[in-house]
């Protein structure tokens, strides 16, 4: 039944661009917001759509998928960001025929994500992850500006280095498991032969790819560029979800299911954790772009999970997972609020903005929110997911590591509050005095992301003690 998430994108993509039929934009729209929604929907039933008679067909091909509650953690952080993407899309971008490549984009890094997320092996891993690779550079250019092809240049290189780590460990894996399946993986390394040593080396080099990919310190240059350049409704997907599914999603998959960090490992994961957790805030300091501030918050963010990871232990994996679903969601708000400034103000820049939050309310509420949820104010989702990582630390005797990222939130409150007041505090800046609010495209998404922060934030409680909680990781799904 799952394969139906990977073989449904591809169905619909041939679908929407045979050459006799000139699909309207609306349809193309409604395509993929299904998708999203399907996406939804299968995160919240999986244990009802395992425990079915499958379809025969499917049940066949024989696709190796792993289902667990990451697996629908990560599908309703897809589904979520690609919707909302896909509504700022309808309203940001001017041109049937860009809007109909947009889409289509889409549908393809829809392919990529699901895919990577379900499939339970090393070298379909890194193949869906250039498969989404390719579409999030092309989606980057879309538009040939100048800045927008330097970050996807820098992207694509950066990216093929990457790919160049992933798929040379590959092929150490097949010399040293005989396969690349996480079942033969994990085999090698409780072997304690030589071919488990040659397997955690293939493993570390897997790592260095997905740490370039996830924007972690210091493989980071790419990413500021590539989110500020990008058009708007590419933003909230590349920040949303890509970089979390091409390279955090896929840490957190190898410490959860196929390698228990050792002392070195973890020593490793929470020196780069700490590092990008501090350089990103610092730099996010000094930005004076909006679009620019939140990607170096995302390098800050990200940081925080990979420091959950090293933390090790169960509720080091349950904090980096709650804290990888919170940080979809906040941070595709904030770059949803960021495009809806854009399109109404004409530029994302602080130093020419001000004032706004009084002509455009709902999104400067809206805004507030994630900014508070990404700092870590309670009692939104960020709060929480933050709280875990820290009691991981101290569980795990990492006490100087826990009060770094106490502290560290604080910088992340500061960098927040400065673009709080530039842009939304004042009176309106020159130029802005007719701005009205943004469109519902911009609206209804922001207003969702909202939502959903603010309860996963205030609900936390009952979901830890919920059967079906996303964040009981131990208790595997059948498959």
């Amino acid at each position: 039944m799952l394969a139906l998430l990977v073989l449904g994108p591809i169905a619909a993509l041939l679908l929407l661009n045979l050459p006799w039929r000139n699909v309207p934009r609306w349809a193309l729209n409604a395509s993929v917001l299904s998708l999203a929604f399907a996406e939804l929907f299968v995160a919240v039933s999986l244990p009802a759509l395992l425990s079915g008679a499958g379809l025969p067909l499917l049940d066949q091909l024989h696709f190796g998928l792993v289902a667990d509650d990451l697996t629908r953690i990560m599908l309703a952080a897809i589904g979520l960001v690609l919707g909302a993407a896909t509504l700022v899309g309808q309203d940001s971008i001017s041109g049937d025929r860009k809007h109909r490549l947009f889409c289509s984009l889409l549908l393809v890094s829809l392919t990529g994500m699901n895919a990577t997320v379900l499939l339970s092996d090393f070298f379909s891993m890194y193949v869906f992850l250039e498969v989404t690779a390719v579409a999030s550079f092309i989606l980057i250019a879309q538009d040939r500006a100048l800045l927008a092809i330097e970050g996807a240049f820098r992207y694509l290189i950066l990216s093929a280095v990457a790919a160049v780590f992933m798929l040379a460990a590959c092929g150490l894996l097949v010399l040293s498991a005989g396969g690349t399946s996480f079942d033969a993986v994990r085999a090698a390394l409780s072997s304690g032969t030589e071919h488990g040593v040659l397997a955690r080396v293939a493993l570390g080099v897997f790592v260095l790819g997905m740490f370039i990919k996830g924007g972690v310190v210091p493989f980071h240059g790419w990413l500021p560029g590539a989110y500020g350049s990008a058009p708007s409704a590419v933003s909230v997907l590349l920040s949303g979800i890509v970089t979390k599914v091409s390279g955090i999603y896929a840490l957190v998959r190898i410490v959860h299911s196929v390698y228990v960090p050792d002392a070195k490992l973890s020593m490793v994961l929470l020196v780069l954790g700490t590092v990008s957790i501090l350089v990103g805030a610092i730099a996010a300091l000094g930005q004076t772009d909006m679009k620019r501030m939140l990607a170096y918050s995302s390098i800050s963010q990200v940081g925080y999970i990979v420091l959950a990871l090293g933390a090790g232990g169960e509720l080091g994996v349950v904090a980096a997972s709650f804290h990888l679903f919170n940080h979809a969601i906040f941070k595709s708000l904030l770059f949803v609020v960021a495009a809806a400034i854009e399109s109404r103000a004409g530029t994302s820049e602080l130093s020419r903005l001000g004032g706004i939050g009084g002509k455009m309310p709902v999104t400067g509420a809206t805004a507030t929110l994630g900014m508070l949820s990404a700092a870590g104010i309670p009692p939104f989702a960020g709060f929480f997911s933050k709280l875990l990582i820290i009691v991981a630390l101290f569980k795990s005797d990492h006490t100087y590591f826990a009060v770094v990222a106490v502290l560290a939130s604080l910088l992340t409150l500061g960098y927040f509050l400065s673009m709080q007041r530039q842009a939304f505090f004042g009176k309106p800046a020159e130029g802005l005095e007719d701005v009205t609010e943004a469109t519902s495209g911009f609206l209804v998404p922001a207003l969702v992301l909202a939502t959903i922060t603010v309860f996963a934030g205030v609900l936390f409680p009952f979901l830890l003690d919920s059967s079906f909680s996303f964040l009981l990781l131990s208790k595997s799904l059948p498959w």
